[in-house]
């Protein structure tokens, strides 16, 4: 009788333990399939990123390749542009005023927005005897541009062109608020001369020759100095 209850007890105790050892193997299966599973997603996942960050990359690269096109075409532009306007530039100092009244306008078909063509074109018109045209343009560079001294000196000068000397000495004092340059000194030297204002006359051209000895030259043949041409004080400065 024992012999058979040990036996039975063998018997459950093997069956317990072959239900244990099968659960636990599923189990460890089961955790394997999940883990496979997640790595699998991660992988996945992974992938997903790289793709993305690839793609987002291979974006920049064309967009910078586009925006260095573009970079290129504007300084093309912009050169082919300096170049006409440099001949207008010179243009209107060989007092071409007709060719380089036309070759502004050609720029500004170009870019009506290029301030210094106005300023050209201002001027010539200035010295071919149309003065309001001439202002109005040379006022577009200015609207473009307002600190652009060479505008500003145009706009002095044409005034002093046509005889509007207190407008041309605010002009010439606007430019040199933000141009140091000897022949704003100079206009307003010129002008002072003309009205027979020694003092005035020295402090301003003082002012050029300590930028420019050269002015001095200048000065000597200068006709608007011939009322002051006989003082001291002119000799002094021109002579030494």
């Amino acid at each position: 009788m024992k012999l058979k209850l040990s036996k039975y007890k063998f018997l459950i105790f093997a069956i317990i333990t072959t239900v244990i050892i099968v659960n636990s193997a599923l189990l460890i299966n089961n955790q394997k399939k999940k883990d496979l599973i997640e790595t699998n997603n991660n992988n996945n996942n992974n992938i997903i990123i790289i793709k993305v960050v690839a793609n987002k990359s291979e974006e920049i690269k064309k967009q910078l390749l586009m925006d260095s096109k573009k970079q290129k075409q504007v300084n093309q532009k912009q050169e082919k542009l300096e170049k006409l306007w440099k001949i207008g530039y010179d243009e209107f100092f060989n007092k071409k005023y007709k060719e380089a009244i036309q070759t502004q306008r050609k720029v500004l078909k170009i870019d009506p927005n290029f301030y210094k063509a106005y300023a050209i074109e201002g001027i010539a018109l200035a010295y071919s005897g149309n003065f309001n045209s001439g202002i109005h343009q040379i006022d577009k560079a200015l609207k473009l541009k307002p600190d652009y001294g060479y505008a500003r000196f145009n706009k002095a000068l044409a005034n002093e062109l046509y005889g509007n000397y207190d407008e041309a000495i605010k002009w010439y004092k606007k430019a040199l608020e933000v141009e140091t340059f000897e022949w704003s000194y100079y206009g307003i030297a010129s002008i002072y001369g003309r009205k027979g204002d020694i003092e005035n006359t020295i402090k301003y051209l003082k002012l050029a020759i300590k930028i420019n000895p050269n002015v001095k030259n200048e000065a000597k043949n200068e006709k608007d100095f011939n009322s002051v041409k006989n003082s001291i004080k002119f000799k002094e400065l021109i002579n030494k």
